[in-house]
């Protein structure tokens, strides 16, 4: 890292940390020349790559940090320590790789706390129960908050869903300024008052940020929508998967106005000891959604199934399925106009190619 007095941004969180670092991005990029993690290489060895990168003529840097196990995010921060640190959510992704507790997950994330420039800016979820556990004691620098429901330095109001995306109003010196993000997903307003926080304090005017957030690039296989024939949308979530983006996944598809509504989902990596109750309990949560139908592929899966079950909804609009052509053969003979169906699941599972599978059978003509 060059020995300069620039803007060093850093992203964690056990979801949202590529959007939060793209709608960053888009907006600082407005009026600067910046670096960002490209993507999502977000391991402490693509941190090591990436400070080679960056030169001279860079006037800030965004990076995502992810986490697998405790000690993940000290070793970025020893690499390229920020002095504004964005931390999403805490919830339960990995949660199997660090000792089955949320707990565990929060003392993880803590680690951007304790590293980070001790006079910087931290920004939190003030909504997020589990961030709570999070360990602010002895940071001295600025700690923000933004939110929806409770009060927050950052606060969105005034919240409309529609397929084009999201509006919403945040008061900025004050002054109330509406802002659009066109994306589907109202959780993403969170990662969009994270980028208004990190910008606003950085000096940029809300017209910058405005435009940052309206023209930001929606991340790969996270919520993007396509149109198909016959008033259908699919909505592609299929990068990773775990129980907090799940469920925010079928809030988005119970949102879109369709009369009917699939939910493909299948199962959820490192879960360790809570695999079993993980799955039984997004079941119970899709149960709640009005789905049409719901669809699960993977053996672990088959736990959403049986909670689905368990809260209720019909045994007969649910199928368990192993493997991708069987699963391709019963959606080729079930979708008809005007449905929403949504795809979510581990890479692991190469769920994509259920994506294009559905983008060529129901093609606009």
């Amino acid at each position: 890292m060059p020995d300069r007095n620039i803007p060093v941004i850093a992203v964690t969180g056990s979801a949202g940390k590529t959007t939060t670092k793209e709608m960053i991005a888009s907006i600082l990029r407005r009026r600067w020349t910046i670096f960002k993690t490209p993507s999502n290489w977000n391991t402490p060895a693509g941190t090591r790559k990436h400070i080679k990168r960056i030169r001279a003529h860079h006037r800030a840097v965004v990076l995502e940090f992810g986490m697998l196990r405790k000690g993940d995010i000290r070793q970025h921060c020893r690499l390229i320590r920020p002095g504004f640190s964005v931390i999403t959510n805490v919830g339960t992704a990995h949660i199997g790789n660090v000792g089955n507790r949320v707990q565990g997950i929060a003392a993880a994330k803590s680690e951007l706390i304790h590293y980070m420039n001790p006079a910087g800016t931290l920004i939190l979820n003030a909504d997020d129960t589990n961030s709570r556990l999070l360990t602010v004691k002895g940071f001295r620098g600025t700690l923000l908050k933004v939110g929806i429901r409770r009060k927050a330095d950052y606060r969105a109001r005034g919240i409309r869903v529609s397929d084009r995306g999201i509006s919403f109003r945040v008061r900025l010196g004050g002054k109330d300024e509406t802002f659009f993000i066109p994306c589907l997903g109202a959780h993403n307003v969170y990662n969009a008052l994270n980028a208004i926080a990190v910008a606003h304090r950085l000096g940029m005017p809300a017209s910058v940020i405005r435009a940052g957030l309206k023209h930001y690039p929606i991340p790969y296989r996270r919520l993007v929508r396509t149109r198909l024939r016959g008033n259908m949308l699919l909505i592609d979530d299929t990068f990773s998967s775990n129980p907090d983006a799940t469920k925010a996944a079928l809030d988005t598809l119970a949102a879109v106005r369709r009369t009917h509504k699939v939910a493909v989902i299948g199962y959820m990596k490192d879960m360790g000891t809570r695999a079993r109750a993980a799955h039984l309990d997004v079941g119970r949560y899709a149960a709640k959604k009005k789905l049409t139908r719901l669809y699960t592929i993977g053996k672990l899966a088959r736990f959403v199934a049986a909670g689905a079950k368990q809260a209720g909804f019909p045994a007969s609009r649910i199928r368990s399925f192993d493997s991708r052509p069987p699963l391709h053969r019963a959606l080729s003979g079930m979708l008809k106009p005007h449905t929403a169906i949504l795809v979510k699941g581990t890479h692991l599972l190469k769920l994509e190619r259920t994506v294009a599978f559905l983008k060529s059978r129901f093609a606009r003509k």
